[in-house]
Order: C-alpha cells, then sequence, then structure tokens
C-alpha cells in the first residue's frame, strides 16, 4: 500500500513539471524568446585529484532574446522557483558556467513568472 502510494505521489509530481514545462513554453514565447533549444545537454570538465571527468546536465530549455542567449529551467511547486532554494541557486549556477550563456532564467510556469537570475561575481572575473 505504501508502495502505492509513493508511486502516485511520485507520478503527480512528473505531471505537474511536465505541466510547467509547457506552460513555461508558452510564457517564454509571450515574453518575447525564442526557443532554441529543449532539453538541452550540456558538460564540462572537473579535475578531481589530477583527473579529468566530464560533467553532464540538461537544462529544460535554451531561449534566446535581442541577440543574447540563456538556459531557462522550469520549477513547479512551492520552494523549487525560489532563488533561496540551495538546490535551484546552485543547478543555475552550473547552468550559466557550463552552457556559457549570456544569462539564465529562472520560470515559474504555474504562477507565470520569468525571473532573470545573475551572479556578479562571474562578470568581474
Amino acid at each position: 500500500a505504501q508502495a502505492l502510494v509513493r508511486r502516485a505521489r511520485r507520478d503527480a509530481r512528473s505531471a505537474r513539471a511536465v505541466r510547467g514545462e509547457r506552460d513555461a513554453a508558452a510564457l517564454l514565447r509571450a515574453r518575447g524568446y525564442s526557443i532554441v533549444k529543449a532539453q538541452a545537454a550540456a558538460s564540462y570538465p572537473v579535475e578531481i585529484d589530477g583527473e579529468t571527468v566530464l560533467a553532464g546536465l540538461r537544462a529544460d530549455y535554451i531561449v534566446s532574446k535581442n541577440g543574447a542567449r540563456f538556459v531557462a529551467e522550469v520549477k513547479t511547486g512551492e520552494l523549487a522557483p525560489s532563488i533561496t532554494t540551495a538546490a535551484t541557486r546552485r543547478q543555475l549556477l552550473e547552468y550559466e558556467l557550463a552552457f556559457r550563456v549570456d544569462g539564465v532564467l529562472l520560470v515559474d510556469g504555474e504562477r507565470g513568472r520569468v525571473h532573470a537570475v545573475a551572479f556578479p561575481t562571474l562578470r568581474r572575473r
């Protein structure tokens, strides 16, 4: 019985995420962004004890607007769409570094919000 409840919760979260991504694409277009790629993959090198390992990741969207390119990450739920959520903040920072874009967008499709996120310490390098 507990397994069925866990599976039902997981399926509900998955359906919510799919709806959020679909709604986010429409929201981004309405805000003037063009979808360049959905489920975009990238990798970057990480050295550990002198050995290089490629770290791979996947972003929800690469979008463009006025000649600039952005990673757009879609989040749903109560906590994930907030930049104060550590996991979300780390993910967006990793995306900006790995995808070498002009910026990152945090998209809350459920609430119809697109937030431009900047990491000023990266700009000072």
